[in-house]
């Protein structure tokens, strides 16, 4: 993540952010299952299985929908060239966009959350390098530990401020997700409306950016 300069740095955090939203809004519509955090469904099919309940099916079912929407992304980004980050972005618009409408139109079961762990799929193919992904928006393990590495760095004599893009990245998507938390007693799943509005400004910032330049493999 250092590697990158400042502009993606807040594009990244504001993706973190948006991801903790939608994830906070999915957790507490579904009663404990992710759609963006699919280490912990995971967890939550095997407990399923081994317990034999249908928390295993659900969590099957959000991890394919998650998976399918990385494919879809990627297949977008590879096709897009120099533009894949504003076309990824477009897309997870486009998806949240559906998802509000589907909320307006009184739908908003299963399917929805389907849809909403198909977006944040997606979302992780804006940053790549070489073809694979360079900065994991919707998951924080591994920025927690650079976090650490980084820290350990600074105290070692080391980069002093190496860590700071990490905790950044890290505290968008807490505060993403405290955003999705106390908006959903009020507004319940159509607070999509307002991940998409967020999301078609994190388009904007990245159309402001331009496409990456020809030479470079990130994104």
């Amino acid at each position: 993540m250092r590697r990158y300069d400042f502009p993606r740095h807040l594009l990244a955090m504001g993706l973190a952010a948006l991801a903790g939203f939608i994830d906070a809004l999915g957790f507490l519509k579904l009663g404990g299952l992710f759609v963006s955090f699919m280490s912990g469904n995971s967890t939550r099919l095997a407990v399923g299985l081994a317990s034999g309940t249908s928390v295993a099916l659900a969590a099957a079912g959000l991890i394919a929908a998650f998976v399918g929407g990385v494919m879809i992304g990627a297949l977008l980004a590879r096709t897009a060239g120099r533009w894949r980050k504003q076309a990824v972005l477009g897309l997870v618009t486009l998806l949240l966009g559906i998802g509000g409408m589907l909320t307006a139109m009184g739908h908003a079961g299963d399917g929805l959350t389907l849809l909403m762990a198909a977006a944040m799929g997606a979302v992780n193919n804006v940053f790549q390098r070489n073809g694979e992904v360079s900065i994991g928006v919707t998951y924080m393990t591994g920025a927690l530990v650079k976090l650490g590495q980084a820290l350990a760095t600074a105290l070692g004599g080391g980069a002093p401020f190496g860590w700071l893009p990490y905790l950044l990245l890290w505290l968008g998507l807490v505060s993403g997700a405290v955003a999705g938390a106390a908006l959903f007693p009020v507004m319940d799943l159509a607070a999509l409306w307002i991940a998409c509005a967020f999301c078609a400004l994190l388009l904007g910032w990245s159309l402001r950016m331009g496409p990456l330049p020809a030479a470079s493999p990130l994104a």
